[in-house]
């Protein structure tokens, strides 16, 4: 088991259980555990227009999440992926509708089309007006006569949720329902399959694919597309979308479908707003998980047609806290620097043997960076390569205006970079030894040992020394070894590197928090990243 549950039979009641007592009583549950799985407000007077919806788990926040004024009157909760019962529907529908009536929003998905509609004509013997809609906005089958309902049904939930609370008729609140699902599609991808509880599970994406057109129960997508980054998956969602939407401004709904990263959301965010589309695109609900497919690591994009009156509804307050909010788009204000962080640039100058160094260094370390990444991730978070990497990818562009003929303002110039494009303490730490190193070039010392007198001050700030488990262990007796060329450099370097791995207590750096187990036999990255500078500048300039 890798998942934070007890059994899958009590997963769903649970859960729910654990929702309600952070509501502060404004949500309660109808009694009737486990097969009646009802989620109502407890502030409902049955005055107005009810909307009752749900569905299988396993979609947090949806449905339960949305329970609440502005947006549900009750979510009826089936297993994970498992419409719930007729029996459950009908206590929900029972328990909230007025004279008013209640509208039923169901996704087109047969088991939940078959037990709403059911329980909804059960619900009408009763005497109760009871109308029910089916949310279709899955383009990913265009062909398919009965379109799946997907996170597009969310639009749905807010605009009719708006208009009952504002006292609108069923009549009316229907018709608007009805709007909304004649113009919102929808369309996902994913780059892995959910883990479904008490099941196994299904590795059908390999490295290198994605899937388009997936539904939210780990059904199958349309087709696995090679996938080779953000931009490209949003360009394919963007082009199967298209056809499906007319001119005018439209609001975008991005939806997290488990464990996508905020991170990735915003540049997903980034590359919406910069496609094809993202002119017509106004207004943007999330990014958020909102129609979730348990651990799913993907998103959906839907959209919707906007004018005056949708806008209205969707921007209206609402009590539910999982509704992220209609945000209008606006365009990104970019202040100025601070005086005295507005870097003086030194004056560019040309030097053949400088230049061919340092791209030579930079070109080593962004080969090494997989490599170094794997080795950090043994003992810390798995970046150390990246970290170098970037750096040297940006030191590259920089170095046409680096002053490449005179050593001191260089070791000035590269710390100056290093200190605005590398992050992390390394970053730091290395922009204080270049910074070192031309301040000791200034005062006439040679290049190696000026590069000694970067170490020292690297070592008193750092506070690592030799032993510590840090790149130190390498730099140290590389630099000691430098006078004699790059051959008894690389060796020294090597040497030393290779030595941290039977150091199995790490005094400095983030391994410091690692236990001994993780450390034994794995060089430090750090270490490992000054060894293959030094044998690839040797391998390069001495041979």
């Amino acid at each position: 088991m890798r998942q934070f549950i007890n059994d899958k039979e009590t997963l769903v009641t649970q859960s729910i259980d654990g929702a309600l007592r952070l509501s502060g009583n404004s949500l309660a549950r109808l009694d009737g555990y486990p097969h009646i799985k009802v989620v109502v407000r407890t502030d409902w007077d049955r005055t107005k227009v009810a909307l009752v919806s749900g569905g299988g788990s396993g979609h947090e926040p949806a449905h339960a999440g949305f329970v609440g004024r502005g947006m549900l009157t009750a979510a009826v909760c089936g297993e994970v992926f498992a419409s719930p019962s007729v029996d459950a529907v009908l206590a929900g529908i029972l328990a909230v509708t007025g004279p008013k009536g209640c509208l039923l929003i169901v996704k087109n998905y047969t088991g939940d089309r078959l037990n709403f509609g059911l329980a909804a004509e059960r619900a009408r013997a009763f005497g109760l007006n009871v109308n029910m809609v089916i949310v279709d906005d899955d383009v990913a089958l265009p062909h398919l006569p009965n379109a799946r309902g997907v996170a597009g049904t969310l639009f749905v939930h807010k605009v009719a949720g708006a208009l009952a609370e504002a006292g609108s008729d069923l009549e009316s609140v229907t018709k608007a329902a009805l709007h909304v699902i004649a113009g919102v599609v929808s369309i996902g991808i994913s780059l892995d399959t959910c883990t479904v509880p008490g099941s196994p599970k299904e590795d059908r994406i390999p490295d290198g694919k994605a899937e388009l057109g997936l539904g939210i129960h780990g059904e199958a997508g349309v087709e696995q597309v090679n996938f080779k980054g953000a931009h490209q998956a949003v360009a394919m969602m963007v082009d199967r979308l298209t056809p499906s939407i007319g001119a005018g401004p439209h609001v975008a709904l991005l939806n997290n479908l488990g464990s996508t990263t905020p991170l990735e959301m915003y540049v997903l965010v980034e590359e919406l707003l910069g496609s094809h589309l993202g002119k017509q695109i106004t207004h943007l609900v999330g990014p958020a998980p909102l129609m979730t497919s348990l651990d799913m690591h993907g998103f959906s994009i839907s959209l919707l047609a906007l004018d005056e009156n949708i806008a209205k509804q969707l921007q209206a307050e609402v009590a539910p806290l999982a509704w992220p909010g209609c945000k209008k788009i606006s365009d990104i204000t970019i202040l100025p620097l601070p005086d005295g962080l507005t870097p003086i640039q030194p004056m560019a100058s040309k030097n053949a043997k400088a230049e061919k160094l340092i791209r030579r260094s930079c070109e080593i370390l962004i080969a090494a960076e997989g490599d170094l990444n794997v080795l950090d991730a043994k003992s810390g978070d798995g970046d150390t390569g990246s970290t170098l990497a970037t750096a040297s990818r940006a030191l590259i562009k920089a170095l046409d205006r680096l002053p490449l003929a005179d050593w001191t303002q260089l070791y000035r110039a590269i710390g100056l970079e290093l200190s605005q494009t590398m992050g992390g303490s390394s970053g730091v730490l290395l922009a204080i030894f270049f910074t070192a190193a031309g301040d000791a070039s200034a005062s006439g010392r040679d290049a190696v040992t000026s590069l000694k007198a970067g170490l020292m001050r690297i070592q008193q700030v750092g506070g690592a020394n030799l032993g510590d488990r840090t790149m130190i262990d390498a730099l140290s007796p590389a630099l000691d070894e430098l006078s004699k060329g790059l051959a008894a450099a690389a060796i020294a370097a090597r040497s030393g590197a290779d030595s941290t791995a039977k150091m199995l207590r790490a005094k400095a750096g983030r391994a410091s928090y690692v236990s001994e187990s993780h450390l034994a036999g794995h060089n430090d990255p750090g270490a490992e990243a000054v060894a293959k500078l030094f044998e690839g500048l040797f391998q390069t300039i001495e041979t």
